[in-house]
């Protein structure tokens, strides 16, 4: 498929930890003299990427222990790795996009001392200075290449006792383009350990006028998805397969216009949905109008881009029309300043038409 088919793209759910260049890694691991068995990116790819079973999301989270002790910590890698991924988003027609990290895991100093999960060593860069570093990447990076990156600050499911500091954090950086709070690195649902704290930090988020998107319901029960919406207050929900699950949650998130950001490829590669694609979600999603857009989720683990998830969901059945329609969706929910989402619907018309701003 030429990507003349779709010449402004959005998206909404992408990791920045998961959109790495393995070239910088690499590089990296070379210049900070980090012991490192792959040498060159074919030979790391060829590990990283999920192409066999297990599919599972544990399986797609396990391969980060491989790459990102080489690069929490160090200033110039974070640097590259954000700015890069602007030249990446470019280059696939994505003009704007919304791209999430934990600040901590790119950490390689606490507040109370310990030492962050994947920091070779401590040092000075701080979740604090992390999300400085990568703002002023995607500033840079936005200018160079004439398009707008955001970031969205996630809480660890299995790290409550950082969701606060996360909430902080998007209140100081707001400014900087820090456009929302999100919980990750694992699947949200009813009972989990020190819950309330997490939705603690959601609570005030709401209050302090933060937007809140929710991993939830990809491979947990629908059951997340309920919880995010009443206790977080969420606005969207990252994949949210599960909804289907629960007709009474789903007829709710259809009238409520709920945005699912769904991952394709990835809703495959983490055994959230069947196998056979022809019972995916998205086949209902489609037919009953549901608010959703496509996304890419974890480019380095699973190998793909935007037009090659637009791909897959063509050759699922959906039409050029109803991709475009996923576009308009994205930029109805995306996180941007009202005065930035007039203008991305303006260039949207501009590229695709007036009929979709009905779609």
């Amino acid at each position: 498929m030429s990507d003349t088919q779709f010449p402004y793209k959005i998206e909404l759910h992408v990791h920045l930890d998961g959109a790495i260049r393995t070239e910088t890694i690499i590089q990296t691991a070379k210049r900070r003299n980090i012991k490192f068995q792959w040498e060159t990116t074919e030979e790391l790819k060829s590990h990283l990427v999920m192409r066999e079973p297990p599919y599972t999301l544990q399986a797609l989270l396990d391969r980060f222990n491989t790459f990102m002790p080489v690069v929490a910590g160090d200033r110039e890698a974070l640097y590259k790795i954000a700015y890069d991924f602007c030249e990446d988003c470019k280059a696939h027609n994505a003009f704007y996009v919304e791209a999430r990290y934990s600040p901590h895991l790119f950490a390689n100093k606490m507040k109370d001392g310990t030492k962050p999960p994947f920091a070779q060593s401590e040092g000075d860069i701080t979740p604090q200075e992390v999300v400085k570093i990568i703002c002023n990447a995607f500033d840079k990076g936005s200018k160079d290449f004439g398009i707008k990156v955001k970031s969205i600050l996630c809480c660890v499911e299995h790290r409550p006792e950082w969701s606060m500091e996360v909430l902080e954090l998007c209140k100081e950086f707001q400014s900087r383009g820090v456009v929302a709070i999100d919980i990750a690195c694992g699947d949200l649902e009813p009972g989990i350990e020190h819950e309330e704290m997490h939705t603690r930090a959601f609570q005030l988020a709401s209050q302090y006028g933060i937007h809140r998107t929710v991993h939830a319901g990809e491979s947990g029960p629908a059951a997340g998805i309920k919880l995010a919406l009443d206790e977080m207050h969420a606005e969207r929900i990252g994949h949210g397969y599960k909804v289907v699950d629960d007709p009474d949650l789903y007829e709710r998130c259809r009238r409520e216009n709920v945005h699912f950001e769904v991952c394709p490829l990835s809703s495959v590669k983490t055994g959230s949905v069947p196998q056979n694609l022809e019972e995916h979600p998205l086949h209902r999603f489609i037919d009953d109008e549901v608010n959703f857009s496509i996304n890419t989720d974890d480019p380095i683990v699973l190998d793909n881009d935007l037009t090659r998830d637009y791909e897959m969901v063509m050759e699922m059945g959906l039409d050029k029309e109803h991709v475009i329609a996923t576009i308009f969706h994205a930029a109805r929910s995306c996180f941007a300043s009202p005065e930035e989402k007039e203008q991305i619907l303006k260039d949207l018309v501009e590229a695709y038409g007036e009929k979709f701003m009905k779609m």
